[in-house]
Order: structure tokens, then sequence, then C-alpha cells
């Protein structure tokens, strides 16, 4: 596996721990905004589900070249499409998680992973159509395992920290995006712990 991979495969088996540890009685509780918990984990489970049904195509443009980038494009995407697509999405995610969870999550990890290890680096497409780069594609998948796993430990109280080297990765790639927004400065100011963020910032 490439370093992207390794990184990607750490999100993932730490996701799929996390999930393992969710009490039998939470599944239906609060989640994060209009998604109960279920509908969270369904959601974040998607960037095991995405990785799977994108290596299946191919794109002969690579439209996107960073992962910053991605989430700057799929910004006007996600406008279009609309919120309540996006929360159904996830929803619909959470009940094909069935009756055991982890078991699920567990399955899409082992099957993605393998699914990588003859992938090498092609330009596949993605949302919208854009074609990107797997090893691009996939640290967007890292960070977004990353921030929603920090979401499901919030919303169950359950003990969880991603492994440094996804925080690392997602960290980066957050300040990588504020830049891209042109919110770097705001970013760096708030880093630095010369300014606090603006109420409801955020670069996703």
């Amino acid at each position: 596996m490439t370093d992207v991979q390794k990184v990607f495969a750490s999100a993932a088996t730490s996701f799929a721990a996390l999930v393992r540890e969710i009490p039998d009685g939470r599944w239906d509780g609060p989640g994060l905004g209009d998604w109960n918990l279920r509908d969270l984990v369904g959601h974040t489970s998607r960037s095991l589900i995405t990785v799977s049904t994108y290596l299946k195509t191919t794109a002969d443009l690579e439209d996107v070249t960073s992962p910053q980038e991605y989430y700057a494009r799929i910004r006007d995407y996600v406008t279009n499409t609309g919120q309540a697509a996006i929360i159904e999405r996830g929803r619909q995610a959470g009940r094909e998680l069935g009756e055991d969870p982890a078991a699920t999550v567990d399955a899409l990890v082992e099957r993605v992973l393998g699914e990588l290890d003859a992938a090498g680096d092609p330009i596949i497409a993605v949302i919208g159509g854009l074609g990107i780069r797997l090893s691009k594609y996939l640290r967007t998948r890292t960070f977004e395992l990353a921030v929603h796993g920090l979401d499901i430990a919030r919303a169950t109280a359950v003990s969880f920290v991603p492994p440094d080297e996804v925080l690392d990765e997602a960290a980066v790639l957050a300040a990588r995006i504020g830049v891209v927004l042109g919110r770097g400065e705001t970013v760096l100011l708030a880093l630095t712990g010369r300014a606090p963020l603006p109420e409801s910032f955020s670069v996703v």
C-alpha cells in the first residue's frame, strides 16, 4: 500500500473500532444536526462505500488536482443538490447498516482495503462527474472519517481519538481548504492564538 492508502486504512480501521464500541441503546439517539446516530454512522460509512464504488469508474481528465480543490469544487455541487438530499442519503446509508452495524462496517473496511491493494492510482470519476486521482480522493475520505469519527464520539460519549497520522492529514487538509476558500489568514491567526475564529466558522 502507498503511504496515502496506509493513512486511509488507519482512518478506516479506527472508525470500525469506534463503531464496535457504540452501546446498543444509542442508535436511535441524537447524532449530528438532523441525523440520528444511525444516520451519522451511515453517512460516515459512505466514505468507504464511495471509494469502492468510484474504483469501478474512470475519468479521462483530472479535473481536480488536490484534496483541498475537491472541497472547494464540491461546495457548488452541494448547494445545487440541496441539503435535504444529503440528509436523506445519510439516512438511507444508516438503514443499510442493518441489524448489526458494526459487522457491516467491518465488512466494508475489509472489502475496500482489499480493493485498494491492487488499485494503483487511476483517475476516477467522483460526485458531480469530476475526475480526480484516487490518491487525492482518499485524502478527502481520511478527512471525513476523522471528522465524523469525532462527531460520533461526541454524540455517544465513547472515548475516541483518531490515530496521529490521521489527525495530521486531516488537520493539514482543513488548513489548506481554508486557504483555497480565501480564509487562510483567519485560520492562521486562530491557530496561533492571535484571534478567535468567527462564530459558526467552517471550512466545509
